[in-house]
C-alpha cells in the first residue's frame, strides 16, 4: 500500500489530523492497535478550549458538539468552605465547551467512516522504517499477515507507550519528568452535577474536582494514594470523602448514586524534545504528558494536530517547508506553557506526603491572592480557556 501520511494511533489526535488533512485532498491511513470499540470505551476529560472547537469544525466534525455541549464561562475553586469564581469570559472574552472526549472520538469516527477514511484497527507488530530519509515506510501485522505501507511522512499519536517516540533514537531525543505521588480516584455516576459549573477543591484532606458530562452524567475525582487500588474504595467511601473536601453548602446538595464507571489515574509531567525526526512527527501523548488539572491533554495534543495539519497542508499545497521544519520549535513553544500551568495548579490545588507547615501556609497564600488579585486571575483564565496557537 501507499499514502501521503501514516498515522499510529485511532484516538482524537490521530482521527482529528486524518479528518483535516482529508478535507484537503490529502491521504492518510490511521493505524489503530485496539477495536473500535475499546478506543470509544475510554473515559477521559471533556473541558475543551476554543482552539479546538475551532479545529473540529474546519474538520467538519462540530454539529453534535454545538447542540449537545455546555458552555463553561467560568470556573469555581474552593479552598476549606470558601469558594470563588474565575469568569473566563470577563477575562479573556472566550467560554471553554464542556463536551466529553468519548463524543469527539465518536464524531471524528463518523466523519472518516462517511468519507471512506482509512482506519485498520487491531494491528500488531508496528515498525516505522527510514524515517530520516525521504522515503519512510511502516510495516505491521493484521490478522496474522504482515502488511506495508509506504508514504511520504508518519505522524505518531499513538500514545506515552507508543512505537513512535521509542522509534527517535536515544542519542537524538531527551525527555524531561516529573512524577506526583499522588493519583486520582474517579467515578462515573448518572446523577446531576453537583454545580453546572466545575469546583476544584483544595482541601487538608486533599484535592477532589466535581465535574460532569452532561445534566444526567457526573464525574468526580478525589486525590488517592499510589498505593491505592480501585476497589479498595466502595461507592459510599467515595462519596462521603468527596463531601469532607468540598464546601458544605455544595455537600449538602451532592446527588449520590452507583458508580458506572470507577478507575485511579497517577498524575505526571513529560516532555520529550524534539518532536520531530526526519519525517517522524510526534503529537500528544506520544510526545507529552500533563496531569489532568485543568484538562490540557487532549487540548495539547490539538494544538499539535494544529502545527502538523497547518506544515502538512502548506507542503502539499505549494511545497513549502517552514511549517513541518518548524513544527517541533512551536509544539514545544505552547507544550511548555501548557505543562507550566498544569504543573502550577497541581501545586496550588494538591496536598503533598512531605508538605511543611510553610508550604501549607503558601499554597493558602496563594489561593488568597488568586482570589483577591484581578491580574492574576486573568492570567489563569487566559491558560485555561487555552493560549494562542
Amino acid at each position: 500500500m501507499k499514502t501521503q501520511v501514516v498515522i499510529i494511533g485511532g484516538g482524537p489526535s490521530g482521527l482529528l489530523l486524518s479528518q483535516l488533512l482529508a478535507t484537503r485532498g490529502i491521504d492518510s491511513i490511521v493505524l489503530e492497535r485496539k477495536t473500535k470499540d475499546y478506543v470509544l470505551g475510554r473515559i477521559r476529560a471533556g473541558v475543551l478550549e476554543q482552539g479546538l472547537v475551532r479545529l473540529l469544525e474546519e474538520a467538519g466534525c462540530a454539529d453534535r458538539l454545538h447542540a449537545e455541549g455546555y458552555v463553561h464561562d467560568g470556573t469555581l475553586i474552593s479552598y476549606g468552605d470558601e469558594m470563588f469564581r474565575i469568569d473566563f469570559t470577563e477575562h479573556t472574552g472566550t467560554p471553554v465547551i464542556v463536551y466529553g472526549q468519548t463524543e469527539v472520538t465518536r464524531d471524528l469516527y463518523a466523519a472518516r467512516e462517511a468519507g471512506d477514511g482509512k482506519i485498520e484497527f487491531e494491528v500488531e507488530d508496528v515498525v516505522i522504517h527510514d524515517a530520516d530519509t525521504e522515503a519512510p515506510f511502516v510495516t505491521y501485522t493484521r490478522e496474522g499477515e504482515p502488511r506495508r505501507i509506504d508514504c511520504d511522512f508518519v505522524a505518531g499519536c499513538d500514545g506515552f507507550h507508543g512505537v513512535s517516540r521509542q522509534s527517535i533514537p536515544r542519542d537524538v531525543r531527551r525527555e524531561y519528568e516529573k512524577v506526583y505521588p499522588f493519583g486520582w480516584l474517579g467515578i462515573l455516576s448518572e446523577t446531576p452535577p453537583v454545580n453546572h459549573e466545575l469546583i476544584y477543591a483544595n482541601s487538608e484532606r486533599g484535592f477532589a474536582l466535581c465535574s460532569m458530562r452532561n445534566a444526567t452524567l457526573s464525574r468526580y475525582y478525589i486525590q488517592c494514594s499510589l498505593s491505592d487500588k480501585p476497589e479498595d474504595w466502595t461507592d459510599d467511601a467515595f462519596w462521603q470523602e468527596l463531601k469532607r473536601r468540598i464546601p458544605a453548602d455544595q455537600a449538602e446538595t451532592l446527588v449520590t448514586g452507583p458508580s458506572i464507571e470507577k478507575s485511579i489515574a497517577p498524575l505526571r509531567s513529560f516532555v520529550t524534545e524534539p518532536m520531530r525526526w526526519g519525517r517522524l512527527f510526534l503529537c500528544g501523548d506520544a510526545a507529552h504528558i500533563v496531569p489532568p488539572t485543568g484538562a490540557k491533554g487532549l487540548n495539547t495534543a490539538a494544538s499539535d494536530v494544529h502545527y502538523l495539519y497547518t506544515g502538512l497542508r502548506d507542503y502539499y499545497e505549494t511545497g513549502a517547508t517552514d511549517g513541518i521544519d518548524s513544527y517541533s520549535e512551536k509544539a514545544l513553544k505552547r507544550v511548555w506553557k501548557t505543562e507550566r500551568f498544569s504543573w502550577w495548579f497541581s501545586s496550588m490545588m494538591h496536598r503533598y506526603p512531605d508538605q511543611s507547615a510553610f508550604d501549607i501556609k503558601m499554597q493558602l497564600a496563594d489561593l488568597e491572592f488568586l482570589r483577591s488579585n484581578k491580574a492574576a486571575q486573568k492570567a489563569m483564565a487566559e491558560n485555561y480557556v487555552g493560549l494562542p496557537y
